[in-house]
């Protein structure tokens, strides 16, 4: 039964979602709708089983350990700050002028505390400077400090091929190799490499409007929208599509961008745990029943929002799940697949397409262009009637400058790519060889002892080390082998789940992957973080549920 929804601010725009099974052709409207609804050949992609996400629990003397090691670094930087305040050591950070202190002040000492006595003291893990194509391999700076990471100087060497384990160059397409990247160059000299106007003036170009077809025809929706910066795309669009009156349900592990852009809306925002079912349900059964605070009046709007691939655990949405829970309760679907297009799915179409889930019961795609395509920028796709509305209504789309040609031009060429519209089938093989890589990759971090996180089909592999102290070793022990990897602590994850993020590529041949697990296996009998029991539970009890959820009723 089709029924009437306005996903619009304000009401200024009202169309119709259908909302059970939809027809195999939709009617083109525009230069930026296609006439097949699943997917670029109109072929429905047969459904995948999602797998069970992996959250192992760590035994409880690391547990214990972990809070033990920060106890004794905080008390040690409590200690060090009395010795700053009786300047018997020297103060590297911002402080207040004498003469400024009556003025409201501009820097809050404990706020910097973490900065200070943690952060400092392993920041060369961080922010290292690259010189090269970050591709499967990268050139890196060599710096050097002497003054306890406070500031570096380079010393002119350069660390040549360092393999790269942290980029999110899913498929590859961060390259430079000159055959592929022909297309690229005719249009920066046709175009320039600045458009130095928005889409509403005079920065409306050809090619963005036929990357806007090509995204709409990959997803297989009605139409679609691109920006220019991949973290606007979230952070500014959702003030635009809901706002006082409406209702967030937000899952708990969400990107920052998500976070912003549902802060900046105005609206209630209510967290459900991460990819909990029941958990998602219970709100959305309060929400339905009781309504808003006080008034108990219906809201206005009520939209979920979830990532396809979740950054720092790996783990998969609960698609099919969370499409029949938001059909019950005539919600809304804000779906983010920054780290899910083009890296998951038989042909790289998302989550949607590994899940056999019609792109139609998403309300809203949003998706980026900075990983898997080897560029920037955001899209937002769905219903005409909504791309048409944030045309004018989307704070990025009217006043951010419109996207550059040449990276209009690299997401183009990479689209086409993964479509096998250029003739080749490179972009399929890649994303066939990102499925391999990735579960060899984790299979045989499994086999070795280590934790991980995440979902097999999931090219963000994080692996748990949990001790502050052994982060930071871990990060220069491999660099010391010419492998680069990202480590994340406290306060991006929870304080006892520090860990290595790999993101796993195309790019990436089996002797370099297996270079790194051979160096993986060595630093972690080096460093003692195996501390896996094989036996896959769940780290949070909260998670430890069902995999074929189905909703009340």
């Amino acid at each position: 039964m089709a029924r009437t929804a306005d996903l619009a601010q304000n009401g200024h725009v009202r169309h119709v979602l259908n909302q059970d099974n939809v027809r195999n052709t939709a009617t083109t409207k525009n230069g930026y709708h296609n006439k097949n609804v699943r997917n670029g050949t109109g072929a429905v992609p047969p459904p995948h089983r999602r797998g069970e996400d992996s959250f192992e629990q760590a035994p409880m003397h690391v547990a214990v350990l972990t809070y033990i090691g920060f106890g004794i670094v905080t008390l040690f930087g409590y200690f060090r700050d009395f010795l700053r305040a009786v300047r018997l050591e020297k103060c590297h950070v911002a402080q207040e002028r004498d003469e400024q202190k009556d003025f409201v002040p501009l820097y809050q000492d404990f706020e910097n505390f973490y900065t200070r006595n943690l952060y400092m003291r392993v920041r060369d893990s961080w922010n290292r400077p690259i010189c090269s194509v970050p591709g499967p391999v990268f050139d890196l700076m060599e710096r050097v400090t002497d003054d306890y990471n406070w500031t570096y100087r380079l010393t002119g060497r350069t660390i040549k091929n360092v393999i790269n384990m942290g980029s999110y160059n899913y498929l590859g397409f961060a390259e430079n190799n000159a055959d592929f990247l022909r297309t690229v160059a005719d249009k920066t000299n046709e175009y320039g490499v600045g458009v130095c106007s928005t889409r509403q003036e005079l920065g409306n170009l050809s090619i963005h409007e036929e990357l806007e077809k090509l995204v709409a025809e990959f997803l297989g929706v009605e139409s679609a929208l691109t920006f220019g910066m991949g973290f606007a795309t979230n952070s500014m669009n959702i003030p635009a599509l809901v706002g006082k009156g409406c209702l967030i349900l937000s899952d708990e592990l969400n990107h920052a961008s998500l976070v912003l852009g549902a802060r900046l809306s105005g609206a209630m925002i209510r967290v459900f745990k991460h990819n909990n079912m029941q958990s998602l349900e219970k709100l959305l059964k309060e929400a339905v029943s009781s309504g808003q605070p006080r008034t108990h009046r219906p809201w206005k709007k009520i939209l979920i929002l979830v990532e396809g691939v979740y950054s720092m655990e790996g783990s998969l949405v609960r698609l099919p799940e969370i499409v029949a829970l938001k059909k019950k309760y005539k919600a809304y679907l804000y779906l983010d697949e920054a780290h899910s297009i083009g890296a998951v799915g038989p042909t790289g179409r998302g989550v949607f397409e590994h899940f056999g889930i019609n792109p139609r019961d998403v309300d809203v795609h949003m998706g980026t262009f900075t990983k898997s395509f080897g560029a920037a920028g955001g899209y937002i796709a769905g219903r005409k009637e909504l791309v048409d509305y944030l045309r004018s209504y989307s704070h990025s789309a009217v006043y951010s400058s419109a996207m550059s040609p040449p990276i209009t031009e690299q997401i183009i060429r990479a689209m086409k790519c993964i479509m096998g519209t250029d003739g080749t089938k490179e972009g399929l093989n890649r994303v066939r060889r990102l499925g391999e890589n990735t579960r060899y990759f984790r299979s045989r971090l499994q086999e070795m002892g280590f934790i991980i996180y995440g979902n097999r089909a999931s090219p963000v592999v994080p692996l748990l080390l949990y001790l502050p102290g052994k982060v930071v070793a871990f990060s220069r022990t491999l660099l010391a082998q010419n492998i680069g990897v990202v480590v994340v602590g406290f306060p991006a994850t929870p304080i006892t789940e520090a860990r290595a993020r790999f993101c796993v590529s195309a790019a990436h041949t089996r002797p370099m992957l297996d270079k790194v697990l051979k160096a993986l296996d060595e630093t972690g009998d080096l460093l003692r973080v195996k501390f896996s029991s094989r036996k896959f539970s769940s780290a949070r009890p909260e998670l430890r549920e069902e995999t074929d959820y189905e909703p009340d009723g």
